[in-house]
């Protein structure tokens, strides 16, 4: 069985199925993935420096692109967090590592992923965006479970350009998403 990547796939099956689908006269009009965000809050890790170099290196290599330090904004004391103080590594993927991304999340993670039942469709926001937590960056194959000091969590989004939730999970379910059906 060979393994379409993603962008193939969206080219050739998922724009004519969600232009027959929801009635697109142009094919520009069919929403498509903006961009992936991936994050990771580290919190009380702040003052950890070997945890938090381990979180960007992981990140780093998971992405294969740089992340940033996001800082807070403001001081919020019941949180023990100050203005201006390192609270999350973050990266933005576009373009081809977007794709990769998304083929690797697909294709390896979700399945190495322990007792993984598929993604709730509640995860699809009504913009059409879709928001997943990922207990374990162990499930990424650049990250070896044996050599992995700390276990961390990760949030990856997906925003597209359709503003609906019916339309982005379509679009979500024709790229491969693992998504549950709704037996409402």
């Amino acid at each position: 069985m060979k393994i379409v990547n993603a962008k193939t796939k969206y080219i050739k099956e998922v724009v004519p199925e969600l232009e027959k689908r929801f009635g697109y006269d142009n094919f520009l009009a069919v929403p498509k993935i903006k961009k992936v965000i991936v994050n990771v809050g580290i919190g009380k890790l702040e003052k950890e420096k070997e945890k938090v170099r381990d979180i960007v290196e992981s990140i780093s290599a998971i992405t294969g692109q740089k992340p940033l330090m996001t800082k807070s904004r403001k001081s919020i004391s019941g949180f023990k967090v100050r203005e201006g103080a390192n609270i999350g590594v973050k990266v933005t993927l576009r373009g081809k590592r977007m794709w990769d991304f998304i083929d690797r999340l697909n294709n390896i993670a979700f399945p190495r992923t322990r007792d993984f039942q598929g993604i709730k469709s509640s995860s699809v926001s009504k913009e059409g965006d879709l928001n997943i937590g990922i207990k374990e960056q162990i499930v990424f194959p650049e990250i070896s479970a044996e050599e992995a000091k700390n276990i961390f969590g990760l949030q990856v989004n997906v925003v597209t350009t359709t503003n609906n939730k019916k339309e982005g999970e379509k679009l979500f379910r024709l790229l491969g998403f693992p998504i549950e059906e709704n037996n409402k």
